[in-house]
């Protein structure tokens, strides 16, 4: 087995860059160092660790030309969209940063009238747990590493990065970054590394918390190799995210604002919108205003200013859309884009020509199975009850939309969606003040939002009685 990681670039299949695995002697010393570093990072205030994050990410953010071209030749997103993800990551890495010394500030404990008697002084604090590995993907590189990056930090752990080895890179990016901003050597690294050894860092007695981003299979590997070992593991998986249009719901937005959710990234997107239900009195418009919206996508090399929508991150990506919607139409669903119409699709290529699917149903694996492609299915609904009924009928729970100008049906019906977040007139994002969670097989844990802190720390109470 090559002891070398090849970057393939999906934009003209070229060599990107090239990097050594870590071997056993590297890992071993980057786990001493983590070690080392912790303590006093530990003791260091969250006031000068919020100083040092920050300038991490002004440097990050100063950069954001240079990262969003070569996210573009590590993933294929057009790159006049690419930037966006640079002012996404600064935008969630403050949030977490700013809220960090109230949400990690001792719990005092109110004082009754017998403990100002005797002297007695209660409280909780917030420890770090040590050392976090962070396992993160390649369709959002940097925007799915903060979310456990910045808070762990904040929280007075040492970290860990090992990045997807399709954007490696970007691993490298952040230890750049704070490295120069002054970070404590040790505190924050990272490890190229195959499954192997990912399965065996897991397992080390000095890592004590794993934050994984990936698939339903990748996500059970982790909990395999973290069984017994009574650490935390937090995952973020596949998701197969729904939404429902309903009657009243405004068409001009929702057409713009789905069509976007569905296809923006190629579709490839734990939150992308994968299916879509709508109320028989609004279907026929929907779907015809729909289907000229996402005949407006220009395909090609992303690199090209022009382009809005790139290659599938590879060839069996690509096909494995590709057979999806194959197997849909021979089972009855109309495709309603001429992917001929998009002069750079073509078959046993990553470059995929969107689709819009109708006449589906859940007997076909494009609503049913995650597709993390360009395509999307369009149900019809009589009621809202039905709408939920295959809303829920998922392995998946991730998020969920609801297309409305009623506030209160919408919160009625969120309440009854299997989901970790409900969107009302809004899909694929992340607001860093609210709780992303998944539910079912979309995952378990909690990052961003004051709640994200949690799994970062563990209480320690005191029980601090004068003798006197």
């Amino acid at each position: 087995m090559s002891n070398n990681i090849q970057i393939v670039s999906p934009v003209d299949g070229s060599i990107v860059a090239q990097r050594e695995l870590a071997g056993e002697a590297v890992i071993l010393s980057t786990i001493q160092a983590a070690d080392t570093a912790r303590a006093a990072w530990k003791q260091t205030s969250v006031q000068q660790r919020a100083a040092l994050c920050h300038k991490a990410i002004d440097i990050m953010r100063d950069n954001t030309d240079e990262l969003a071209e070569e996210i573009t030749r590590l993933m294929g997103r057009p790159v006049a969209y690419s930037p966006g993800e640079i002012r996404g990551l600064e935008q969630r890495a403050r949030y977490m940063i700013d809220i960090a010394g109230q949400e990690l500030a001792d719990i005092r404990i109110n004082g009754s009238e017998t403990d100002n008697k005797t002297g007695l002084n209660r409280l909780i604090r917030h420890e770090p747990l040590g050392t976090v590995l962070v396992l993160a993907p390649w369709n959002y590189p940097y925007l799915t590493a903060v979310n456990s990056i910045i808070p762990a930090l904040m929280a007075g752990n040492s970290v860990i990065l090992k990045h997807s080895k399709q954007t490696l890179l970007c691993a490298e990016r952040f230890h750049q970054a704070f490295i120069e901003a002054g970070l404590p050597a040790g505190v924050f690294q990272y490890l190229h590394l195959d499954h192997q050894s990912t399965s065996k860092l897991i397992k080390n007695s000095s890592i004590n918390f794993v934050s994984f981003t990936g698939s339903v299979s990748g996500g059970k590997s982790i909990e395999l190799a973290a069984a017994g070992l009574f650490k935390g593991v937090a995952l973020e998986l596949g998701g197969k995210d729904p939404a429902y249009v309903m009657s009243d719901a405004d068409l001009e937005h929702s057409v713009e604002n789905l069509v976007d959710g569905a296809f923006f990234n190629s579709g490839q997107s734990c939150c992308a919108v994968e299916r879509i239900y709508v109320h028989a009195d609004i279907y026929d418009p929907f779907v015809e205003q729909f289907v000229e919206t996402v005949k407006q996508y220009r395909l090609g090399n992303p690199l090209h200013a022009d382009t809005t929508l790139g290659p599938m991150v590879n060839t069996r990506a690509a096909e494995f859309v590709r057979e999806q919607i194959n197997q849909a139409v021979a089972s009855g669903a109309q495709a309603c884009i001429d992917a001929e119409q998009f002069a750079a699709n073509q078959a046993g290529t990553r470059y995929l020509a969107p689709q819009v699917l109708v006449d589906v149903n859940h007997e076909m694996a494009v609503m049913k199975q995650e597709s993390f492609g360009p395509v999307v299915g369009i149900m019809k609904v009589s009621n809202d009850a039905e709408a939920i009924e295959l809303m829920n009928d998922s392995e998946y729970g991730l998020t969920a939309s609801i297309w409305t100008h009623d506030e209160s049906s919408a919160a009625e019906l969120g309440a009854q969606i299997q989901t970790g977040t409900v969107y009302m007139n809004r899909c694929d994002y992340l607001d860093p003040a609210l709780a992303w969670v998944g539910v079912k097989n979309s995952g378990r844990g909690c990052s961003l939002s004051a709640l994200g802190y949690q799994q970062l720390t563990r209480p320690k109470s005191y029980y601090l009685k004068n003798s006197e």
